[in-house]
């Protein structure tokens, strides 16, 4: 069960793609990097925000896997999912072709909290996010 989720759709650029019409895998990474930040956005806590919360999230795990290739101008939706926020960040992230709703990539991140000043690793989620999480899980109850 996710804490949240939120959708994006993503038109491939043409500078994403190799001479053979196809998306290049790290820009797969890229990807995920802007539904993150849209998803966060959405939830109104941003990586600005985390930051004058003395918060920064760097990722410390990522697994991927690739489906289906995609090309330049296909349209992609990107659903991404916040499983946890403590001990990490965990997020789960699945991409669908928009022409044809067939999912292309799957992946799963997992962020460590790091607090900016120190340097050193946190185990708690910002006061904020947890706050945020908590007043949109009490109005899907109502």
């Amino acid at each position: 069960m996710s804490l949240f989720s939120s959708e994006m759709e993503i038109t491939i650029p043409f500078f994403d793609v190799d001479p053979m019409n196809i998306v290049w895998h790290g820009n797969y990474i890229k990807y995920l990097e802007q539904a993150r930040c849209d998803m966060f956005t959405k939830l109104n806590y941003t990586y600005i925000d985390m930051s004058k919360d003395f918060y920064a999230y760097p990722i410390a795990k990522m697994n991927t896997k690739y489906i289906k290739p995609i090309s330049f101008n296909d349209v992609i939706i990107i659903k991404s999912e916040l499983l946890t926020i403590e001990p990490a960040l965990n997020i789960k992230y699945t991409m669908y072709n928009k022409k044809d709703n067939e999912k292309i990539f799957t992946a799963e991140t997992m962020q460590i909290a790091v607090d900016i000043r120190t340097k050193e690793s946190i185990y708690n989620a910002p006061d904020k996010l947890k706050k945020i999480l908590e007043n949109i899980n009490e109005k899907q109850i109502l």
